[in-house]
């Protein structure tokens, strides 16, 4: 039977070394569930490593990270990723068209492609239905990014990953992420956000703060 925690996360002396470098060291925090942690620091101390770490697109060379009550390494990849959701800085789109990224969460579940749900997922962060046909190609740096991430929500994780999604959008776009990941937080997602958007700093439950791979301030 599963153990239950008052955590959805822990992370104990995690660190993380490649050859002649440590990139992370003997980070140890919590999260609860619902909870919005913001991630900052000087470029390059490491929260991108930290997040990934999280998100188990990088495996730690020390230290365990536990999710849900059991360790992070239990949990079939694939099933994880479901629950815990990365987005990207930089939005990784695919296929030709807006609605083949949009059609992919319902592929890989074996679910009945809904269209009324792409749709209202475009609306959620202010772009119209007729982008569904759009090619991915003609779309701006701000568009792509919002449909990276209802991409990641049109099946609701339990935790969101943020890293530097807002940076480099306009103030409009900026605007609209800001407001979908509000409601979901008050919705009772569990969000981690590697950011400097003061908007998001100021949103947060706690900030912590990474200096040359270390936690060293957490409010």
């Amino acid at each position: 039977m599963k153990r239950m925690s008052d955590a959805i996360f822990t992370l104990h002396d995690v660190g993380f070394s490649v050859p002649e470098r440590t990139l992370i060291a003997d980070v140890s925090f919590t999260v609860a569930p619902g909870e919005f942690v913001t991630i900052g620091g000087p470029s390059g101390s490491g929260k991108s490593t930290l997040l990934r770490l999280v998100a188990t697109l990088l495996t730690p060379t020390a230290g365990t990270i536990t999710y849900d009550g059991q360790p992070q390494d239990s949990y079939e990849k694939t099933e994880y990723r479901r629950q815990v959701s990365y987005c990207y800085q930089q939005p990784s789109l695919f296929g030709e068209t807006v609605w083949d990224n949009l059609a992919f969460p319902f592929q890989i579940r074996h679910e009945e492609i809904d269209e009324d749900r792409m749709v209202q997922a475009l609306d959620m962060v202010h772009l119209p239905a007729n982008m569904l046909r759009q090619p991915i190609t003609d779309l701006s740096g701000g568009e792509k990014q919002r449909v990276a991430l209802i991409r990641n929500l049109l099946f609701t994780p339990k935790v969101l990953l943020l890293d530097e999604i807002t940076t480099g959008l306009d103030t409009v776009t900026k605007d609209a992420v800001h407001e979908v990941i509000k409601n979901l937080n008050h919705q009772g997602l569990t969000i981690l956000a590697v950011t400097h958007d003061e908007v998001e700093l100021a949103a947060a439950d706690r900030l912590l703060t990474i200096v040359d791979g270390r936690l060293a301030v957490s409010v």
